[in-house]
């Protein structure tokens, strides 16, 4: 059975099989099942790198702190300082460190005479140290060091430091000035020892030398090594280096001799003091007078103080105390330093009669000792 459709009709079923026959531009791909079909715009978007943790973090050493010393040029310009500078003699030296308390050590030539020429200041964000007119005694160690403070009390704080050694360079002087023409070494056998032969041009020749039998002293770098900062170091200090020592400097086709040096082989060994107390007599007499004697052997350039502690001190009894010290020497060479304090009553009295307490006491500890005194 034939079905007759208008005309109309038939063109339009015609057209749309047309159009479904053709196939998509060359140029384009055919469409994803739900892909967006907003055309993204043409920009350049730059990748974010994700921040990872390093796992191996943990097991790597603290990092090295920096210093937070500068040093002003001659140029008024700021520059962090080499570990070591060398400086003309009469240059004024500013450093400076980064913090709102800051701690400082330098040569204790500057110190202990009080220089007016040395100048320290804390500012709000800095400290401040500057030496007018140096010269070339003032070579030596200049640090600084940020400080913890609680109240009044303060302690360093290592994570901010700073420090360098400056050579002052002076005409006619190679070695650092000593403030004596002979000095002094003790020897001691449970430490170094050390001949202060420092220099002022980082680049000096210095050498050892005995004075008698005339001979040059090998710094071999096992019982003797020289150290720029400190001068010869004796790592084992023995009796057999005993005698008289000096220095001798060479740089720029100049020469020089430093002091002479003693050194003396001390046989005490460090600790605290090693004490004896003796009384002139362990029975009194109404009437007459007592001397009780407190004795200290130690090394010769230890000080020792000396406490009493007496029957007669709560009434204020009258007494006489008076401490004295000289070398000894005790065969081998060896030298002893002997510290003796005398505690004396005249006139005793039945107060006088119980025990004597003495109390010696050095940098590494105290010793007491006591005797008792009894009336006839």
């Amino acid at each position: 059975m034939k079905v007759w459709l208008p005309l109309a009709l038939l063109l339009v079923l015609q057209a749309l099989e047309d159009v479904a026959g053709q196939h998509p531009p060359k140029n384009k791909r055919p469409k994803e099942p739900g892909e967006n079909r907003i055309k993204p715009a043409n920009k350049k978007v730059k990748p974010k790198v994700p921040k990872t943790k390093d796992r191996d973090s943990a097991d790597d050493p603290a990092p090295k702190n920096q210093s937070i010393m500068v040093q002003m040029t001659e140029k008024g310009r700021f520059q962090k300082p080499a570990a070591t500078l060398s400086l003309a003699a009469g240059q004024t030296l500013e450093l400076r460190c980064k913090g709102s308390k800051i701690g400082w050590s330098y040569p204790a030539y500057l110190d202990t005479f009080k220089d007016s020429r040395l100048s320290v200041k804390q500012h709000e964000r800095y400290g401040q140290l500057t030496l007018v007119n140096s010269t070339a005694a003032d070579t030596g160690e200049f640090s600084c060091w940020g400080q913890l403070c609680t109240g009044y009390v303060c302690t360093k704080d290592e994570t901010r430091t700073g420090s360098t050694y400056i050579f002052f360079t002076e005409k006619g002087e190679l070695f650092v000035p000593s403030p004596s023409y002979f000095d002094v070494v003790y020897l001691n056998p449970d430490r170094q020892a050390v001949v202060p032969c420092r220099v002022t041009v980082l680049s000096a020749k210095v050498t050892l030398h005995r004075e008698f039998p005339a001979k040059e002293i090998p710094a071999n770098g096992t019982d003797i090594v020289y150290d720029i900062k400190r001068g010869f170091v004796y790592l084992q200090p023995h009796s057999d280096h005993q005698g008289v020592v000096y220095c001798k400097a060479e740089a720029g086709g100049k020469s020089q001799i430093s002091v002479k040096y003693q050194l003396l082989y001390a046989e005490v060994p460090s600790g605290p003091p090693s004490t004896t107390i003796l009384a002139s007599s362990n029975r009194a007499n109404s009437g007459g007078d007592l001397s009780v004697l407190c004795t200290v052997l130690g090394e010769p350039d230890v000080e020792v103080e000396f406490r009493w502690i007496y029957p007669g001190q709560k009434d204020e009894r009258p007494v006489t105390i008076q401490d004295t010290w000289r070398l000894i020497h005790r065969g081998l060479g060896h030298t002893t330093r002997i510290s003796q304090s005398v505690l004396t009553v005249e006139d005793l009295e039945t107060i006088d009669a119980g025990y004597y307490i003495c109390t010696a006491q050095n940098p590494q500890g105290q010793t007491t000792v006591a005797t008792a005194v009894a009336f006839s």
